[in-house]
């Protein structure tokens, strides 16, 4: 019936195969159940009290039927778990050359950054093709963004940084929700996802330039805030230099060794104390309460925009 589609639209990279997953999980689960349904009901109807069924002859008892049964129920179902799984993995893997946005929700709406410095509400455009990396962040609550014709959805927590990514094929305009209850006006937060052809895309941004790109804000942010009086050249307090440190190993002096990802400066902005660097004083002051998520994504990407470990 027109107007009330019995599938959502395909438009994501992954969404065919999702679907496919999804109806083939269906398809074995129903089967599986309607059998055991069969058989119940027709021996409980062949052998119930007062039927004239043939009870005389014993059959002797064997596994074959049983073994076989239960292997090949368990090579179905872990054939779809191995498929799921390897599903799963890519849709956590984005590549190397994935667009980075960063979004923010807060009730009720949800904030998009683009690397350029254009900024969007409830909207987000992208390039068909292109696979675009989404690190998020929440304001005030749980948020959950969900695109269905992408078949993609991220649960968004306060106080860290979620990410995902996602490559939309089809040039089109789709619905953005928050699949996520987040206070009194949650039906109403959603928005649209906007794919356009690369060079229409391109126009768009041209469009909504004439301002900084998120690096460059991000370092007028570095200066004001005084950042730059440690960790730049001529600092008066010995602190790590940022040069080249995003994307590397950074020891600890807990003796720990993480990856310095968005997640890692984000902490270090907010939680100076809670990762150290090693051979170095735990010195710095928190900027919770004074840095908000916006201006956190800039300084984000500035420390990403002076290099990474190995790069080049």
């Amino acid at each position: 019936m027109r107007g009330f589609p019995v599938w959502p639209v395909e438009a994501g990279h992954y969404a065919g195969e999702m679907d496919a997953l999804f109806i083939g999980l269906v398809i074995v689960t129903v089967l599986t159940a309607g059998f055991v349904c069969f058989l119940l009901i027709f021996f409980a109807a062949r052998y119930r009290a007062g039927h004239d069924a043939d009870r005389s002859h014993t059959i002797e008892k064997t596994w074959r039927w049983e073994v076989g049964w239960t292997t090949a129920s368990l090579l179905i179902f872990v054939g779809l778990a191995v498929w799921g799984a390897d599903l799963y993995l890519r849709l956590y893997r984005p590549p190397k050359n994935a667009v980075q946005i960063f979004v923010v929700g807060k009730q009720w709406m949800w904030k998009a950054q683009h690397p350029g410095g254009q900024r969007e509400i409830n909207e987000l455009h992208v390039p068909a093709g292109r696979a675009i990396r989404l690190v998020m962040a929440s304001q005030d609550t749980i948020h959950s963004f969900y695109v269905p014709a992408l078949r993609v959805k991220q649960d968004v927590v306060p106080g860290r940084y979620e990410s995902m990514w996602f490559q939309a094929d089809r040039p089109g305009r789709y619905h953005l929700f928050c699949a996520e209850y987040c206070g009194t006006d949650h039906a109403r937060m959603g928005g649209w996802l906007t794919v356009m052809a690369p060079r229409a895309f391109a126009g768009w941004l041209r469009d909504r330039g004439g301002q900084q790109s998120l690096a460059a804000q991000g370092e007028q942010l570095f200066h004001a805030f005084g950042c730059s009086g440690c960790h730049g050249p001529g600092g008066t307090v010995r602190a790590p230099d940022l040069n080249g440190v995003y994307g590397g190993p950074v020891a600890l002096q807990d003796g720990r060794v993480v990856s310095a990802d968005e997640r890692y400066v984000r902490d270090s902005i907010l939680m100076p104390k809670s990762e150290v660097a090693a051979g170095y004083d735990p010195v710095m002051p928190s900027f919770a309460g004074q840095v908000g998520e916006d201006d956190l994504a800039k300084l984000v990407a500035y420390v990403q925009s002076l290099g990474r470990k190995g790069a080049g």
